[in-house]
């Protein structure tokens, strides 16, 4: 009597050919069509994303985490340079704290409001899903009992998801360029407070959009934090050097408090997307 042959896995379950090379085009696919098929189930229409640095530490951690290095640093009778460093990097990170507690307090009003509109899941609270501003952002949503996204990204040091993104609004993405065009493509409004490499590629990627009209619909961009970004940027130089006009500092605009942003934002929205409607 013949064996049975074993009956072979169908392309669709096999996990080898899914994770080889030849199957790059199916999972960048997947990573435009499963977050559609969830935003069309949760009817989720459009969001405002909120970008920023990883690493800002909550106030009460940035303080706690200062008075262990003074603690350490206390401790000798002369502290070496190294010690005095890592004093001076815990006391710039309870200065930088303030950005964090500013996302929460921004984005609490902002989902706060947003439930008082025609649909309870307009204008939701966009992440990375990760820490720092990310998990800022996600928290502000949750204290006003609103939804929230988490777009994150796998990461070598491994970017772990925070605990505010609402159920089922989590996403992993492995493709930067697939992640990017989520945020994108359902935003209404962007806000950017102080970051690093990440912050200021999305950022430029964003007004780049924005000023060569690949983007048409209106969008308004909030770069949170003056004293911050007008040192990092220097969007006056490139005016003056003429690699961008005038005409450009149109496409955003600079605030330093939750309130005057949440104002700007809560004009530009209902006058662009829900009096027009």
């Amino acid at each position: 009597m013949n064996k049975s042959a074993t009956k072979p896995a169908k392309a669709y379950k096999n996990l080898r050919f899914l994770n080889s090379p030849d199957a790059r085009l199916v999972r960048i696919l997947s990573e435009y069509l499963e977050p559609q098929a969830r935003f069309k189930h949760l009817g989720i229409k459009d969001t405002i994303v909120i970008f920023g640095s990883s690493r800002l530490l909550a106030r009460r951690e940035a303080l706690q985490n200062y008075r262990e290095v003074e603690r350490i640093v206390s401790s000798p009778k002369r502290p070496s340079q190294a010690q005095l460093r890592l004093l001076r990097e815990a006391q710039t990170r309870v200065e930088m704290s303030r950005y964090y507690e500013e996302a929460v307090e921004l984005t609490q009003l902002l989902a706060k409001w947003a439930k008082t509109v025609n649909s309870s899941h307009r204008f939701v609270i966009c992440s990375g899903g990760g820490p720092g501003i990310m998990e800022a952002s996600n928290k502000g949503a949750a204290l006003a009992k609103g939804i929230s996204m988490g777009l994150n990204i796998s990461l070598p040091f491994e970017q772990a998801p925070n605990a505010y993104v609402s159920k089922d609004l989590g996403f992993e993405f492995h493709y930067f360029f697939m992640r990017k065009f989520w945020f994108a493509y359902l935003a209404k409004a962007l806000l950017v407070f102080p970051g690093g490499f990440g912050t200021m590629d999305e950022l430029m990627e964003m007004l780049t959009l924005l000023q060569t009209n690949k983007i048409r619909k209106k969008v308004a961009v909030v770069i949170y934090g003056g004293e911050y970004w007008k040192k990092v940027l220097n969007f006056d130089e490139m005016v003056k050097r003429g690699m961008i006009t005038a005409r450009d500092f149109s496409l955003f605009r600079f605030m330093d408090s939750p309130k005057e942003a949440f104002e700007y934002l809560r004009q530009f929205l209902t006058k662009n997307y829900l009096n027009s409607e």
